[in-house]
């Protein structure tokens, strides 16, 4: 049981619940500021009091005025109206990041929420209700409104749900999970429930959890591509690391010195050659850099996943409402546009070293295209290009988003983030690195077999094992997506980053 406070929620902990299912409850204390925020927006109403979202139109429609009476058909028309998303659902892990990060931002009690109405979304969770959430419409400002309108919508019966792997409309899932609908939304609730960031900081969760784990099996890669190409370990040296100082770089290299330690194919400079070309002898310069970048993005996130998104906040101690902009995904925009780049990075680099294993002028010594008789076998020549095209795919993608902006809302709403387009973009970059940097290993893996495979590291030779299980050393040509398909489930897994394996990585959550 996961219990949501509004104070320690962690990537690793939305992962839990979002990806793993793991049920989530309310704190008592939490509960208690629900209530007295509350009960101020009621006092406010009462008073006829005039404050944005509660008695006003929004947006552009801010002056104008709503009576009393007309506050609660208010909110539920704003999430009608604002349920406007485009294209594909989002997959089912990514709604549930979003509905878990939503209610541990509305716990904290500076959003007037009803305890009934987030306790309806703690039950949507504990008994696998997601909403249908379509992936387009968000300008990453006003919060993710229109996506978060679709989540809201099944609370009180409307839209349409996944549950048990069926979609469906809302009140059919609601009848087979024996939920009873909100009869309604009070005045605040609307506006509390969509004008919040927990689309793109869900979803960049989700993404920077993963690419964490890319990184991790890069690391992987670049160990066996190093022994299967006799690469220095000398460019790997603690002193060359500290002098620089970064500490993504010296982590990076620690731990291939780590994986490589008990290696007895890779050498010393000057045996074979005096250096490495540098997508070897950078590699720690590269993947420490992208390292500190994760922990970077990390921050960023974990801020925002306990952070007051709302629009606008109640200070119910001071008996305050204050409007203003922390639903605004800046920050979250530059750090995911900073991840996508990071990310087609270490596709980049994984490419680079995939190739010096296929290309005879650079693998030394090693077969042309890793076929025993090349000729009438191409071997891996086509792999390179697959990730080739993979690598070319994600330049594209890896343009930012958030140097966008387009006005809304009649110019009202005249700068806005994109932080929603840089999420799934980032998203897409990361599955892309995932599938080169499986063929860098499915490469080092047919590479090594010319080589001899009781000199491996101890954990490169548990690794190679694991991955022989299931896909066999290739003697001639044989169709090979499916093993291509095949190593890109084994990394997707992390099978390869358990201690069974051999060994726990240095920086696993």
């Amino acid at each position: 049981m996961i219990i949501l406070n509004g104070q320690k929620l962690t990537i690793e902990t939305l992962v839990q619940v979002s990806r793993f299912q793991a049920k989530v409850s309310i704190s008592k204390k939490a509960k208690d500021e629900i209530l007295k925020a509350q009960a101020f927006v009621e006092e406010i109403v009462d008073s006829g009091r005039v404050v944005y979202g509660i008695n006003t139109g929004f947006g552009k429609l801010s002056d104008q005025s709503i009576p009393k009476a007309e506050t609660n058909q208010l909110q539920l028309n704003l999430i009608r109206s604002h349920a406007t998303a485009m294209g594909s659902p989002l997959p089912e892990e990514v709604v549930r990041a979003m509905m878990t990060s939503r209610i541990n931002a509305l716990v904290k009690g500076y959003s007037g929420i009803r305890l009934e109405t987030l306790e309806k979304m703690v039950e949507l969770l504990n008994k696998h209700v997601t909403p249908v959430v379509f992936e387009q419409g968000s300008l990453g400002a006003s919060g993710d409104l229109a996506l978060l309108s679709h989540m809201a919508l099944p609370l009180v019966g409307e839209g349409e749900v996944f549950y048990k792997g069926k979609r469906m409309a809302t009140s059919l899932a609601f009848e087979k999970a024996k939920i009873v609908a909100l009869s309604s939304l009070k005045a605040k609730e609307g506006l509390s429930l969509i004008n919040g960031t927990q689309a793109m900081s869900g979803l960049g969760a989700l993404c920077l959890y993963d690419a964490f784990q890319v990184l991790n099996h890069a690391q992987l890669a670049l160990a066996m591509t190093t022994e299967a190409l006799h690469g220095i370990i000398d460019a790997f040296d603690d002193r060359i690391h500290q002098v620089r100082g970064h500490k993504g770089q010296i982590h990076a290299a620690r731990l291939i010195r780590s994986i490589l330690s008990d290696s007895r194919l890779i050498t010393k400079q000057g045996e074979l050659r005096v250096q490495d070309a540098y997508s070897i002898r950078c590699a720690p310069q590269v993947h420490g850099a992208i390292l500190d970048t994760l922990w970077f993005v990390k921050h960023v996130i974990e801020t925002e996943l306990n952070a007051v998104t709302d629009n606008p906040i109640l200070f119910v101690e001071d008996q305050d409402v204050i409007s203003a902009g922390n639903f605004h995904g800046e920050p979250l925009a530059f750090a995911l546009d900073y991840l996508g780049i990071v990310m087609a990075e270490c596709a980049n680099i994984s490419e680079r070293r995939l190739e010096r294993l296929v290309n005879p002028a650079l693998s030394n010594g090693l077969p042309a295209f890793l076929a025993s008789t090349c000729g009438i076998n191409s071997g891996f020549m086509i792999v390179q290009y697959t990730a080739a095209a993979i690598v070319s795919e994600n330049k594209v993608l890896a343009h930012p988003a958030s140097v966008d902006s387009i006005p809304s809302s009649a110019n009202q709403e005249d700068h806005v983030s994109m932080g929603s387009i840089a999420a799934r973009k980032a998203r897409t970059i990361v599955d892309h690195a995932r599938r080169v940097v499986a063929l860098e290993l499915l490469t080092a893996c047919q590479a090594l077999q010319f080589r001899d495979l009781t000199k491996l590291s101890s954990l490169t030779k548990a690794v190679h094992q694991e991955i022989r299980k299931t896909i066999p050393y290739l003697h001639l040509d044989e169709t090979l997506y499916p093993h291509m398909h095949e190593i890109e489930r084994i990394v997707q897994s992390n099978i390869l980053l358990r201690p069974s394996v051999g060994g726990e990585t240095e920086w696993h959550y």
